[in-house]
């Protein structure tokens, strides 16, 4: 059996969801609790992947706050992985091509991850995991100048590295095609290669995200398929994707996606996560994710990690969700 560690995120109680609305934020502690609560066949969810912002987490949050949001998530049996560093305008961070400001808040963004990520370690709850950015600009900016743009969020990112390898940390670009310089599988593989450090920047693959790469969504001229692709289309183009990042990849969600886009403000226009058995999956998850993970160890990924952004809050409060996805989970961990 692998050793692989099975985790569930923590973002899809906020990401997409607004106070007032119909689809509120959903507490940190009834997050964990759903997850604690997960179990099939008596195996159950190793641990959780976690946003570092507002409401379940202050960044700037003091170190005696954060060591009893790390009490609560160790209570339930559970450990943190990979923490998602708060990038984007309007939390820490701005975008990794933007303005000096912009470019000097995404650095401290990854700063203030490692601090935490630090004292999550002390206290025990962490020790596996990276830190998670994207480029947090859009795509519709980056494309105004995109070798310039590219340039700056190489440099932008390099600086945000430095600081991340002095606290033993790396950094996983999670590829969706909302976020310029990230938005097609040639665009980010020119970024990451653009960064060139292997050791410390690497790849975030998302099973959702990635499969609008293949269509070339926003990026038509990189597409590899088209809507309405057979099998015999579609494992071959997938396979030489996949191939070309997966020496990058260094964490990994699964997940499942219709073919189609959506989100809300930011994150607008980008991979539709679906649920584990959606009968409009196209992915054969199991098999997908095993193109991903093949030889993982040598890239030292030590968990896999569920993402559900942006399903409704009536699907996330159902405890049957998670129990589906972790069934999931479990098929996917024990192919490998």
């Amino acid at each position: 059996m692998s050793k692989l560690k099975v985790h569930n995120a923590m973002w899809p109680g906020l990401v997409g969801k607004e106070e007032g609305t119909d689809h509120p934020p959903i507490s940190l502690e009834r997050m964990l609790e759903l997850t604690a609560n997960s179990e099939v066949n008596g195996q159950k969810y190793d641990g959780v992947d976690y946003f570092l912002f507002h409401p379940h987490t202050d960044p700037d949050a003091s170190e005696d706050d954060l060591r009893k949001i790390a009490d609560l998530i160790a209570s339930k049996n559970l450990k943190v992985g990979t923490l998602v560093a708060p990038v984007w305008p309007g939390t820490v961070g701005g975008p990794a091509f933007g303005s000096k400001d912009d470019r000097d808040n995404f650095v401290l963004a990854v700063e203030k991850a490692c601090r935490v990520a630090n004292i999550f370690k002390a206290h025990g709850v962490r020790d596996y995991g990276a830190i998670r950015i994207d480029t947090a600009g859009s795509v519709e900016d980056w494309a105004k100048d995109p070798a310039a743009n590219t340039t700056l969020a190489a440099d932008t990112i390099k600086r945000a590295a430095a600081i991340a390898a002095d606290n033993g940390e790396r950094l996983a670009i999670e590829g969706e095609i909302c976020w310029g310089a990230i938005h097609s599988w040639k665009d980010t593989l020119d970024l990451l290669e653009a960064i060139g450090l292997p050791e410390t920047v690497g790849f975030q693959a998302d099973l959702a995200h990635t499969y609008l790469y293949l269509l070339g969504y926003n990026a038509p001229e990189h597409a590899l398929i088209k809507e309405g692709h057979t099998d015999e289309e579609f494992w071959p183009a997938y396979r030489s994707m996949v191939d070309k990042l997966r020496p990058w990849t260094i964490d990994f969600h699964v997940a499942q996606n219709d073919g189609s886009v959506h989100g809300t403000s930011a994150h607008d226009k980008t991979g539709r996560h679906c649920p584990a058995d959606d009968p409009n999956g196209k992915l054969d998850i199991v098999k997908c994710s095993s193109e991903w993970l093949k030889d993982h160890a040598d890239r030292k990924i030590k968990h896999i990690c569920w993402d559900g952004c942006m399903f409704s809050n009536e699907l996330l409060e159902e405890q049957q969700t998670w129990n589906t996805i972790l069934d999931t989970m479990l098929q996917v961990r024990d192919a490998q």
